[in-house]
């Protein structure tokens, strides 16, 4: 899989799937999940009131769920919920995880490219570094059919870190 690394606005990336740094209640939030359900709009709202039938207690860290983009211009949005270490939420294997699962379920959909922001950087605590690493790490061993997964990072600052990192 080609891994590109850009500095954007996730929410105008012209791919088929574009992940979403969700919180478990997938009701909309800040950053960029409140970024995506406003791009989105309103008809996002309503479909994850749909999955919260599914996720009654919410979306467990690490899981990843699809639905459509709407108003966006790519087809899905991947929602998942990132581990946050101010909750004490620290373990690596769950943010690798939600690379793992929006990979996963971007292949369900037959995706062929899928954009990812800095999952749990930020609000969540983890440092964008470690973000960085272990979402390459994660990204670079995957072997499956999409060909090619894009990093949307908010800052060039940030980009930077990924660039280090690769």
């Amino acid at each position: 899989m080609k891994i590109e690394l850009v500095s954007g606005d996730i929410t105008t990336e012209h791919v088929d799937a574009v992940v979403n740094a969700a919180n478990s209640s997938l009701l909309g939030g800040g950053g960029v999940d409140g970024a995506i359900h406003r791009a989105a709009g309103p008809e996002l709202l309503a479909a994850c009131r749909g999955l919260r039938e599914l996720w009654v207690d919410g979306l467990p860290v690490g899981r990843a769920v699809a639905t459509p983009a709407f108003r966006m211009p790519a087809r899905w949005i991947i929602h998942t919920v990132g581990p946050n270490r101010g909750a004490g939420e620290t373990d690596p294997a769950l943010l690798r995880s939600c690379f793992a699962e929006s990979l996963r379920a971007a292949e369900i959909l037959g995706a062929q490219s899928i954009a990812f922001p800095a999952i749990s950087a930020g609000v969540y605590g983890w440092t964008m570094a470690d973000v960085a690493r272990i979402g390459l790490d994660a990204l670079s061993s995957y072997a499956g059919p999409i060909p090619l997964a894009r990093v949307v990072l908010f800052s060039e600052d940030a980009l930077a870190v990924w660039r280090d990192a690769l």
